[in-house]
């Protein structure tokens, strides 16, 4: 899953980046209004962690443009400001959640993963279709009840189909969903090419019911046969 920090507060901001990572999400930051724009006007995020008081501008005109876009249903706002006027506010823009520092990390783990589960899954832990079974709080993967080993960027690209079955898989949209910030300093995609291989593989001897199939030139859609 990719994760947008907006917060100015370089300590925190470290801070939630190295716990996050820890849960095996991909994390992108922004330390200010401006460069959280741009990003929210670009890419797609499965959560936005949006602090209110930012250089050069508020969390919630942020909120506001991600409205307009109709992408403000996974957002978790955290701010100090313990204000039930901003609060009401980011929840009409559209906020799934609001936490006011100071906050335990344990507890924005929480929220974050509980936001993920409404959005994505229907409340849900785990992704199921045809005979495979991915789950996400333990990160495994099982074909007919039996468990496929699977490496980190080859769960995380195939919890990405999954959430997209059927759909059109762009290359870009795929480097970027599962290796963020990372994919600016790749030259090409022959990393993404190699780990796709090798999870078609192990999808093929598990006798998996679904299948990556490429679209020449474009990039992959994953479907069950």
């Amino acid at each position: 899953m990719k994760i947008l920090i907006v917060e100015d507060e370089k300590d925190l901001r470290e801070t939630i980046v190295t716990s996050l990572k820890k849960e095996h999400f991909v994390i992108e930051t922004a330390s200010d209004f401006h460069s959280a724009s741009e990003k929210i006007e670009v890419y797609n995020y499965d959560c936005i962690l949006l602090d209110i008081m930012l250089p050069n501008g508020s969390g919630l005109q942020l909120l506001e443009q991600l409205k307009q876009q109709g992408k403000s249903g996974n957002v978790i706002i955290i701010s100090a400001k313990d204000s039930l006027d901003d609060k009401l506010k980011g929840l009409e823009l559209g906020a799934d959640d609001y936490l006011t520092k100071p906050f335990h990390i344990a507890e924005l783990n929480a929220r974050i993963k509980a936001v993920l589960r409404r959005n994505k899954l229907d409340g849900k832990n785990t992704i199921e279709t045809a005979n495979i079974v991915l789950d996400l709080t333990e990160r495994t993967f099982s074909v007919n009840k039996e468990n496929v080993p699977l490496n980190r960027k080859e769960f995380d690209i195939l919890n990405y189909f999954l959430l997209n079955k059927n759909r059109l898989v762009t290359k870009n949209a795929l480097a970027e969903h599962v290796w963020g910030d990372n994919i600016d300093q790749a030259d090409n995609f022959d990393f993404i090419y190699y780990q796709i291989k090798n999870l078609r593989k192990k999808l093929q001897t598990a006798n998996a019911d679904v299948e990556i199939e490429a679209v020449y030139g474009i990039g992959y859609k994953l479907t069950e046969k």
